[in-house]
């Protein structure tokens, strides 16, 4: 078991490093340091240009690991293993992180583990929850991903349902540059729709009604027209957004719950940037209270961060587990132990 986790992610706009202490046996680590740097370099553009990501990583990545090295307290000879963001994300990026991962690993004789974005979300919670334990159901959503997840133990994964066509956190990006709010969108959607009239734009609830998929595009596309047809969109902006937030919430809940009551599980997990929202973890609370207990992350963790990359590293290398120095980046990098899709589960009728 590796006492001492150096985590590095660099899928996208945010550079970080964090270090992991400690944990032996069933105890798990301790996060003694998490360093985010985002980059402010994409929001002239209304969103991430991967060349500038990539460069950016190569410019911040030193620093920002001996940051975290110098807050965690442990010296180089301390740290017994690099756990890096391998896939899926994009590729200039991820192999940015990867190169200089395999750098530290190779130097320092250090163990070296290629950790997959997607089961780091699903770890995030379990850096500040030590007693998360599957089973579970994971809702998984970003700008990049839509997955709902049935969780029977760490390291295997069912796929119960994915989105179609738009993840939902591009689907608040895209909207949010269509109400003129910026990039990123959702944290701007968040912050403007209290202020609105939930009754006065009703949106629709794409494939509310059943299974376990979802589809934004069409909810972007109304958003759209309702854009064009408003005489005031500074007067109907905060209703705008209210609406669509409220559409988006819904769809996500209504699915989670529904699969909790497929699963029986009672606990539900929320993960990705999407799941920073605070109107989405409370909706699922509330529909939720006594059926399953939803576990999200802080903020900083669910945002994409070292913390949980280190983490899930952290639990695969305590499997005996190790990459070679043939490691690299994949954009789309496949969730390890994901299994065949079974028939859908038998969904209770609600009572």
């Amino acid at each position: 078991m590796a006492d001492v986790v150096l985590g590095i992610e660099t899928s996208c706009d945010e550079t970080s490093a964090a270090v992991l202490v400690g944990g032996s046996g069933e105890r798990p680590p301790e996060l003694a340091s998490l360093v985010i740097l985002s980059q402010d370099v994409h929001r002239v553009f209304g969103g991430v240009v991967p060349e500038l990501a990539s460069r950016a990583h190569l410019a911040a990545l030193p620093a920002v690991v001996e940051r975290a090295r110098a807050e965690a307290g442990v010296s180089w000879s301390a740290i017994d293993a690099v756990a890096v963001t391998a896939g899926p994300g994009l590729v200039g990026a991820l192999l940015t992180g990867v190169v200089y991962a395999k750098a530290l690993a190779y130097a320092g004789d250090r163990a070296l583990i290629g950790v997959n974005h997607l089961e780091g979300h699903l770890f995030a919670p379990a850096v500040e929850d030590p007693d998360l334990e599957p089973p579970f159901v994971a809702l998984l959503v970003s700008g990049g991903h839509t997955l709902l997840l049935d969780v029977p133990a760490w390291g295997r994964y069912r796929l119960l349902g994915a989105t179609r066509d738009d993840a939902a956190g591009e689907a608040f990006d895209k909207v949010a540059t269509l109400l003129g709010l910026g990039y990123p969108g959702g944290p701007a959607i968040e912050r403007l729709a209290p202020s609105g009239d939930p009754a006065r734009f009703t949106f629709p609830r794409p494939m509310q009604s059943h299974g376990f998929e979802f589809s934004f595009s069409g909810l972007k596309t109304a958003v759209r027209h309702a854009v064009h047809a408003s005489a005031d969109l500074a007067r109907d902006r905060a209703d705008l957004a209210r609406g669509f937030q409220d559409a988006v919430l819904d769809v996500l809940v209504t699915k989670l719950a529904r699969a909790v009551a497929a699963t029986g599980y009672q606990t539900a997990v929320l993960g990705g940037g999407v799941a920073c929202s605070r109107a989405l973890s409370a909706l699922a609370a509330e529909r939720l209270r006594g059926h399953a207990r939803v576990a999200v992350a802080s903020p900083r963790l669910n945002a994409d961060n070292a913390g949980m990359i280190a983490r899930a590293g952290w639990w695969r290398l305590g499997r005996g587990e190790r990459s070679d120095w043939r490691l690299d980046a994949r954009a789309d990098l496949p969730l390890p132990g994901l299994e065949p899709s079974s028939p859908t589960p038998h969904i209770p009728t609600p009572r």
